[in-house]
């Protein structure tokens, strides 16, 4: 079995203060090795065996990998004690978390912000320098939204936790939060130890609170969500998450008059509305009278976050793509993805070399007491001291990328960027871009009739016994 691998922060430094520095932070980070075939990284056979059995403890489900750096052989076992011993401090008082090098020397890319961690030859050790340091530093601010349980039912279920099946929409609720903290605070805004806490990032975690009171809940969530199937205990897909947070984010914003909370949601969508068909098309045009029907005819246009559902495979994904998806983290605008293995979502945040950083919602924590007024609100559960990273290649082809926009030359500089990644696509972009419908519609008319048959001949090849088939696009039903 192939296996990812983690970086745990020292819960002691998991946060710069005034005098914390990022070489301090980072030199707290140790890499632990996940289960996998191969044979054990040259170490004692009672490292090696202790590593296997409880490395995997730190969540019930997450995407399984190739890591290039330290693999442990896997034990038949280990399953068996994940369900006796499972939480991180046995970890450290068994005295598991021992540091470790990756010997990777390339750029992170997180969200849209490069980090270079071995400029020159002169950096042995990638993990030491500024530029990782750096990373750590933006890595352990981003807002991580878990598994909850104790809080109140769900609607008229009886649901008091979403454990097992709301990963889904814990990891859309952190790509929304995402685009709140920019919004609010912009994307520099770091996670400090000083008190008290911004005004602004306190509203934006009661946002998410796990209770009807908050806006953007799980409940919520899940009633705006009813007309997509989303119903508590049901696992939901992409398409229908985005769905159900343009329909909330319409009904939460017409009640909002402060304009530091005023932004627009798009799904961008095919000519079926993402039902099928092909690439997803990001229409200047219909965006434009998107953000003026947002904002209630006030003004033509309003800070967006464009959502981009796609399905990029039948069982697994497309390996033309990765290159693309790997290339929209460069993007300032990015928020990330939705995506992770069959029925296992997390939110992907960052790239190095071919592996994903990623947030995990799978941990089960209990409800956490976050009020407004409060500034001195205990902030730690939504937060990861724990770098976690798996193959891209792995990732289920269902999946939703997301872009926050500013303002309208923001938008300007994401289409034009967004234009030469289709033109780089050989064909096979994730999204295009075209300013009206029509114009889309004639270039695709335009397409079809090079793709047709001999002139002279009106005769149609099958779908699916074409030569060239095997080089189609993977679209599917979504």
């Amino acid at each position: 079995m192939k296996g990812s691998f983690e970086r745990t922060v020292s819960s002691k430094q998991s946060w710069n203060s005034s005098t914390d520095t990022p070489k301090k932070i980072a030199s707290s980070a140790s890499l632990e090795a996940g289960p996998s075939s191969h044979n054990f990284h040259k170490s004692s056979a009672r490292s090696g065996f202790l590593v296997s059995a409880f490395s995997i403890f730190n969540t019930s489900s997450e995407p399984r990998g190739t890591n290039k750096v330290f693999c442990a052989k896997n034990y038949g076992w280990a399953a068996a004690l994940k369900r006796v011993i499972y939480s991180g401090s046995m970890r450290r008082i068994l005295g598991l978390n021992k540091p470790c090098i990756s010997t990777s020397r390339s750029d992170i890319w997180l969200l849209g912000t490069c980090y270079k961690v071995a400029e020159d030859d002169s950096i042995t050790d990638p993990s030491q320098s500024e530029g990782f340091a750096s990373f750590v530093e933006d890595f352990s601010s981003r807002i991580l939204i878990t598994y909850r349980k104790g809080f109140a039912p769900i609607g008229d279920s009886k649901y008091t936790s979403d454990v097992n099946w709301g990963c889904m929409l814990r990891s859309s609720q952190m790509l929304v939060a995402h685009a709140l903290l920019y919004h609010r605070l912009g994307r520099s805004w770091r996670k400090t130890l000083d008190k008290p806490m911004d005004q602004k990032y306190v509203e934006i975690l009661y946002m998410f609170g796990d209770s009807q009171s908050s806006p953007y809940s799980i409940h919520n969530l899940l009633e705006a969500g009813k007309a997509y199937g989303l119903s508590p205990g049901s696992w939901v897909g992409p398409y229908a998450t985005c769905r159900s947070w343009e329909t909330l984010y319409r009904s939460k914003i017409k009640d909002t008059v402060d304009e530091d909370l005023s932004f627009a949601i798009y799904v961008v969508s095919g000519d079926e509305d993402g039902e099928r068909g092909g690439a997803p098309v990001v229409c200047v045009e219909d965006i434009t009278r998107h953000c003026f029907e947002y904002s209630r005819g006030r003004v033509d246009w309003l800070p967006i976050v464009l959502l981009v559902p796609l399905v990029l495979g039948l069982d697994k994904l497309n390996p033309r793509y990765l290159p693309l998806l790997g290339a929209t983290f460069s993007f300032p605008h990015s928020l990330g993805i939705l995506g992770g293995r069959p029925g296992a979502s997390t939110y992907i945040i960052g790239m190095q070399d071919d592996n994903a950083f990623y947030l995990d919602p799978h941990e089960v924590q209990p409800v956490a007491d976050i009020t407004t007024d409060n500034l001195e609100n205990d902030t730690t559960s939504y937060h990861s001291n724990i770098l976690r990273q798996f193959p891209l290649d792995s990732v289920d082809p269902s999946l939703a990328i997301g872009f926050y926009c500013r303002d309208k030359s923001d938008f300007d500089d994401f289409c034009l960027r967004a234009s030469k990644l289709a033109n780089q696509s050989n064909g096979a972009p994730l999204f295009t871009v075209t300013e009206t419908r029509k114009s889309h519609n004639a270039v695709r008319q335009h397409d079809n009739m090079n793709d047709s048959a001999e002139p002279g001949s009106n005769d149609m090849v099958p779908e699916g016994e074409s030569e060239g088939c095997a080089h189609e696009d993977d679209w599917q039903l979504l």
